[in-house]
């Protein structure tokens, strides 16, 4: 029976802070406590003067298999996830073929439990042509189904009305959407071509991508939801126009809940002069108000969950002019460590920063012994220096792609630690060269 101690840690859990040593058995927290340090352990980890919380549960990633292993793998990416203190993460089915079928999403689980030591979770795709698929899927099969309500990759793009009402009506489980709306996008497009041909430059971008394009998209999801009585999770929302869709409060209230990404938090449209290409994404970053408006309503609780959407690429391909250069960027081993900047600088609380990377995940998905700091659950935990300050390098990042968007920042917080079901995969700048000790994700009912 394998054990592992922790002992003096600060704990961050369920709104409050407080001193206690946790004793892990058989991969669970079976002990949370004080003075525990006489229990005899497999490992012991000291925990004085660090902080210790519920690892995150990234809710958006894209980890490239198959069919793009060339940028990324899921070996690779959850290896990057742990050492940023990502401990499960759901993925999504823009791969090379798209995960649009039973089949295919059960060969995703097959895969990463082979490879991945971060927990993982899957979505189902839908298109245009596979809604008997989405009808058949087994609640627990996967965490949901993802819609791309504008501009996507393949076959994902669902703009026929009747498909998109039916997928609404009758998916089984939670459907998280990508809202922008791509007709608009393609005649912003045309018009920027024709004032800067091929190279327009990159600051145009969240012009292109718009708040208009974002509203029209979000606001139809929003509508069929509630026409339908559907429990929607709206992905990566930009702009402080489309925030007015959303109720703030508690997600537990919620039919309809909302994302936002740590990059839309973290930069807005004045760092495209520096980044240019590096940052972009779709949707856009927007403008400073739309950063300051997404930030402020983490904190009133309108956004229920913070999440990254990495969608990494290979510099070589980011290094193009703007039509070419694809969108997307690796962000899960830097996550933790940019929101806590915000932290530091009084934009969030800690409480309010494991609410929404942790607990408001494992809710909004009904993700089984996840998520908290809890006697009986599984201990995904991760242990954070608050006050270590380093510079984000190149020579230090761990995705395929071997570079971050915030390579020159300096962040305040480090991780020390990363447990994923009790097991130390991560430990003071280095991974267990034996870790695979990620688990297949169990989700209750959430329609």
């Amino acid at each position: 029976m394998k054990t592992l101690l922790i002992t003096n840690a600060r704990v961050v859990n369920e709104g409050r802070q407080y001193d206690a040593d946790l004793y892990v058995r058989n991969g669970r927290i079976y002990t949370i406590g004080a003075d525990l340090q006489s229990r005899p352990a497999d490992q012991a980890i000291d925990a004085r003067g660090h902080l210790l919380l519920p690892g995150m549960i990234d809710d958006q990633v894209h980890f490239r298999e198959p069919g793009l292993t060339h940028k990324a793998e899921i070996a690779t990416e959850s290896r990057a996830a742990v050492a940023g203190g990502i401990t499960s993460f759901l993925e999504m089915p823009n791969t090379q073929p798209p995960t649009l079928s039973l089949e295919a999403l059960e060969a995703k689980y097959q895969r990463a439990a082979q490879v991945s030591p971060a927990n993982f979770g899957f979505y189902l795709g839908a298109s245009n042509d596979n809604l008997d698929a989405i009808r058949r899927l087994p609640v627990g099969a996967a965490c949901g189904v993802k819609v791309f309500m504008g501009a996507s990759t393949g076959n994902m793009l669902v703009d026929d009305p009747k498909v998109l009402a039916s997928i609404f009506a009758e998916a089984p489980v939670l459907i998280a959407t990508h809202c922008e709306d791509t007709p608009l996008i393609r005649a912003n497009e045309q018009a920027y071509r024709e004032q800067y041909g091929e190279t327009v430059p990159m600051e145009m971008h969240p012009l292109i991508r718009s708040e208009e394009a974002c509203w029209r998209s979000s606001s139809l999801a929003v509508e069929l939801a509630r026409q339908h009585n559907t429990r929607l999770h709206v992905l990566h929302l930009t702009t402080a126009r489309e925030l007015g869709l959303f109720e703030p409060g508690s997600h537990r209230d919620k039919r309809i809940t909302v994302e936002a990404c740590v990059h839309h938090l973290y930069f807005d449209a004045h760092d495209y002069a520096e980044k240019g290409s590096l940052i972009k994404c779709n949707p856009a970053i927007k403008q400073p108000e739309d950063r300051a408006a997404l930030l402020a309503a983490v904190t009133e609780g309108r956004i229920d969950v913070i999440a990254t959407d990495h969608a990494p690429h290979l510099l070589s391909e980011k290094d193009a002019p703007y039509f070419a250069a694809p969108a997307g960027l690796p962000l899960v081993q830097h996550a933790l460590p940019s929101l806590f900047e915000h932290v530091r600088v009084g934009a969030l609380t800690l409480e309010t920063l494991v609410e929404k990377t942790s607990h408001a995940v494992a809710d909004c998905f009904n993700i089984q012994g996840r998520g908290y700091i809890r006697e009986g659950y599984w201990a995904d935990l991760v242990l954070i220096d608050p006050n270590s300050p380093h510079a984000i390098n190149r020579a230090e990042v761990l995705s395929k792609c071997g570079w971050s968007p915030f390579e020159g920042r300096t962040f305040s917080a480090r991780v020390l630690a990363t447990l994923v079901n009790g097991d130390l995969i991560w430990q003071n700048g280095a991974l267990n060269p034996q870790a695979t000790a990620g688990m297949r994700l169990e989700f209750g009912a959430t329609r």
